[in-house]
């Protein structure tokens, strides 16, 4: 089976467009897709629902114990070829000092390989360290690769590729140039829920042609294809639960 966790270095990456587009080439592939969201948003699993043809499932590090997001999980992947999570702000972000709720704590838990969304806008050479600095900040995360969004063009593409392939043993999975055809509207909330979105399945379909255009699907599922070990699952379901208990007795 296929896992990945779609992550982004920080908030407002395009991680949401990316995962929708995702969930549907890949349906469009033929192959059955199981979708999540990382923590309580109830707008993102309409439009990843919408996609996957599955109904997307919350996995909420704040709300429910560790144990219980492995159960659910492992009782959602029933029947799927491909899980697809989809985080919530940047990997390492969230409430706790330790990180234990993080988007990073869940790929942990989960043993999910991390697909790492980068907002490439006016980076060049920077790209490197910081790609670095992700891969040295938790050497137990695996980042499987990056999809580089938002480019400024075929020449912006090919510096970026240049740099990371120079620095870094990370893949890139994939490349999306700038498009307003590819924005959701948004509003006070967040993205506008597909249920009220008038052009969503014409949405939904310019993102996959986008995806299909511009991710190595292949690659991408070559590098999730493996799921990550557990080892660590026991060890940080009982210091998750730790945090929890703390933060319940607050």
């Amino acid at each position: 089976m296929h896992r990945l966790l779609v992550s982004a270095a920080h908030k407002s990456s395009g991680k949401t467009t990316l995962s929708i587009g995702l969930a549907a080439a890949l349906r469009e592939r033929g192959l059955a897709v199981q979708p999540f969201k990382k923590g309580p948003d109830y707008i993102d699993p309409l439009w990843l629902s919408a996609a996957a043809g599955r109904a997307c499932r919350n996995l909420d590090l704040y709300l429910s114990r560790p144990e219980s997001i492995v159960e659910s999980f492992d009782d959602a992947c029933a029947g799927a070829e491909v899980a697809l999570v989809e985080g919530n702000k940047g990997l390492y972000d969230g409430l706790a000092l330790d990180g234990s709720n993080s988007n990073a704590a869940l790929a942990g838990l989960l043993g999910l390989p991390v697909v790492l969304v980068l907002d490439a806008r006016g980076m060049t050479r920077g790209i490197a360290p910081l790609i670095l600095g992700y891969q040295a900040f938790d050497r137990s995360i695996r980042i499987a690769g990056v999809i580089l969004n938002r480019l400024g063009g075929a020449r912006h593409e090919s510096k970026l590729r240049a740099v990371i392939e120079h620095y870094t043993d990370v893949p890139v999975l994939g490349s999306v140039h700038e498009s307003e055809a590819l924005r959701i509207e948004e509003r006070h909330l967040g993205l506008m829920p597909a249920t009220e979105a008038g052009e969503a399945p014409a949405l939904i379909a310019r993102l996959a042609d986008a995806v299909r255009g511009s991710v190595d699907l292949d690659a991408l599922l070559a590098a999730c294809g493996t799921p990550g070990r557990r080892s660590n699952s026991t060890r940080m379901a009982a210091r998750l639960c730790g945090w929890c208990s703390g933060a319940s007795g607050s």
